[in-house]
């Protein structure tokens, strides 16, 4: 929900730097991969109760985030730089979660897991709903060029890094964050499923009239 807003703002401040780095050699892949070994330091700091160090390691994990796609528009566009910012995301959407399961276990292990189950069900009909856009053709650049269709929701990326955030600044209170985002995970991927109901609608086969017919059975 958030993430339109958020792209507004903090494109200016990441486009200049995005070319600078294009032009010093630094690839938006290496800057992916840079984001994914901040996001599982966040998580290991998370489980070893380094809160700091892992409020450090997300910001510097998402500075990342938004780096690698300045760098890409500054350089090439890759369907393997798209490829990987996908999938290492949902890494690092998964990781902390089960970090603070991992940290306190009969505290946080129930929440995490009802978290993790909204984040599987939400990725799901989110990379459903984009295969078969691809296959229809769709595109949208609400959310900036991607490699894939991306839909809105209540929860995106910016949403989920300030629950993150807030779990990490107030760990005694992760259960109740969780299951809080959990509730507008779960209703990101309803809306994304009836959305889904509306607009993959396959238009019905033309009947065959009687002349149609009838050449059919001459042919044959």
């Amino acid at each position: 929900m958030l993430d339109g807003l958020m792209r507004r703002l903090i494109d200016p401040l990441t486009a200049p730097v995005g070319r600078a780095l294009a032009r010093a050699g630094v690839g938006p892949d290496q800057i992916t991969l840079a984001g994914l070994l901040f996001a599982l330091v966040c998580a290991a700091a998370i489980v070893w109760e380094a809160d700091w160090l892992a409020l450090a390691a997300l910001a510097a994990s998402r500075i990342c985030d938004g780096l690698d796609g300045a760098a890409a528009r500054a350089s090439r566009i890759s369907d393997r730089g798209g490829f990987l910012d996908i999938v290492f995301d949902f890494i690092f959407y998964g990781a902390i979660p089960l970090a603070f399961a991992l940290r306190d276990p009969d505290a946080n292990a129930i929440a995490a897991a009802v978290l993790l189950f909204a984040f599987y069900i939400n990725g799901a009909s989110f990379l459903a709903f984009a295969a078969v856009a691809a296959k229809r053709g769709m595109e949208t650049s609400r959310r900036g060029v991607k490699s894939i269709y991306f839909t809105i929701g209540l929860a995106e990326g910016t949403e989920t890094i300030l629950a993150f955030a807030a779990m990490i600044l107030f760990p005694a209170y992760f259960a109740v964050i969780a299951y809080f985002f959990t509730g507008l995970v779960v209703m990101t991927t309803l809306s994304r499923i009836v959305l889904a109901w509306r607009v993959f609608v396959d238009e019905p086969e033309e009947e065959e009239g009687p002349e149609e017919e009838g050449k059919a059975g001459q042919e044959r």
